[in-house]
């Protein structure tokens, strides 16, 4: 079903808005008309479970990463080309907005889970890193909800992209090696990728969820 009025988009990164902008503009126009944003979405999917399968391959040879770079660019194209086609064609959903989350959402998580069981992170971490894409995306949806507007983080989708791409990429140049040990636990690269980006993300779930709060506070008082 049709959103009756468009939902709002907020992009606060420029990197998301240039990517999107030249997707749209040089990509976009190409998609077949007989494809629908939820194939679109699905051509995504594929390059997520690409990835994780190739995260999970790592066990046997780093150099499966390169695969998961791989997945890594098609959930990045696709997931930014569903909305310009569900958008151009008057063809937005709830059903695909809902469809689009979920991907990203268990795309996440099950990537996170992956890299824990390979050589390369250590599984501590990445228990830290599973939960924050999730909140964030169960916050953006709140937002959808309440107010029509999808409120992209500062960080977005293109920036936890590049992250994973340089986990992979570090991952392959240090292979297995060692950084450091910790309470009886052994740290790789991919760790301390990880352990920076979560101090952001963890800062950028907690800011998105209190603004609402008080938003919601604010307009309740009013009413």
């Amino acid at each position: 079903m049709p959103y009756e009025n468009p939902v709002k988009k907020i992009i606060p990164s420029k990197l998301e808005t240039g990517v999107q902008k030249f997707l749209y503009k040089h990509v976009g126009p190409h998609i077949p008309k007989s494809m629908t944003p939820n194939q679109v979405t699905f051509i995504g999917a594929m390059g997520c479970l690409f990835a994780v399968i190739c995260a999970f391959l790592t066990n046997i040879s780093v150099f499966f990463f390169i695969g998961t770079i791989v997945g890594l660019l098609v959930h990045l194209i696709a997931d930014d080309l569903d909305g310009y086609v569900a958008r151009s064609r008057g063809m937005s959903s709830k059903e695909g907005a809902f469809f689009d989350l979920t991907v990203d959402v268990l795309f996440t998580t099950f990537l996170m889970i992956a890299l824990g069981f390979s050589p390369y992170a250590n599984m501590y971490v990445m228990v830290f890193a599973v939960p924050v894409y999730g909140v964030i995306n169960v916050t953006m949806m709140n937002y959808i909800i309440y107010y029509n507007e999808f409120l992209f983080p500062r960080l977005g989708p293109i920036e936890a992209h590049i992250t994973y791409a340089m986990i992979c990429i570090l991952s392959m140049i240090f292979s297995d090696n060692v950084l450091f040990e910790l309470f009886g636990q052994e740290f790789h690269i991919a760790d301390v990728v990880i352990a920076i980006g979560l101090v952001m993300m963890y800062f950028e779930m907690f800011r998105l969820k209190i603004n609402l709060f008080n938003r919601l506070k604010r307009d309740g008082s009013n009413e």
